[in-house]
This record gives C-alpha cells, structure tokens and sequence, in this order.
C-alpha cells in the first residue's frame, strides 16, 4: 500500500510541476508578446512624429506663401498701378469733359 501511495503522490506532484512549466511558458509568452506590442507602439509613435514634423513643415511654408500672396494681391490692387496698366498696356485715357454725361439718381 505504500508504494501505490508514493505512486499516486509522484503523479501528483508530477502534473504539478507539469502545470508550474506550463504556467511559466504562458507567462514567458505574455512577458514576450507584450515586449513585442512596446516596440511595435514605439515605432509607430515615431512615424506618426516625423509624420507630424513633416506636415508642420508643409503648414509653414504654406503660410509663407500665403503672406507673399496677399502682398502680391496688394500690389496689384494699388490704384496708381491699375492706372498705369490702364494707360500703357491697354492705351486707355480719361474721357474729356464734353463726352461724360452724368446721370442723376
């Protein structure tokens, strides 16, 4: 009877271990994958970094442009330019006294 106790014992203290080395490579195996989820975030924090510097830079230069525009609309919008390019290119003169006919409301 004691050798079928010391039997059943070591098949129990046998599926224990057992279950101690499964439980610590299911743990070795959450420990890795949630290494492996750090670097993937990591990597895509750092893409979506350089992606941002990349799209401020865009901004910058569309904001540069956009001031340059506004003084090149300004430029033109000057009276005493629209009124030299009505003179020279379109050979436009003001009309003499006697042809203007003014219109009452």
């Amino acid at each position: 009877m004691k050798i079928l106790e010391h039997v059943v014992l070591y098949y129990v203290w046998r599926s224990v271990v057992d279950m101690k080395v499964l439980l610590n490579y299911g743990l070795y195996i959450v420990i890795f994958l949630s290494a492996l989820q750090v670097v993937i975030a990591r990597h895509e924090t750092r893409r979506l970094f350089v992606e941002l510097q990349a799209l401020e830079r865009t901004g910058d230069e569309l904001n540069e442009e956009w001031g340059r525009l506004q003084l090149e609309q300004s430029t033109w919008a000057i009276n005493d330019r629209i009124e030299s390019f009505a003179r020279t290119k379109l050979d436009m003169k003001m009309p003499e006294r006697s042809s203007v006919v003014l219109l009452a409301k």
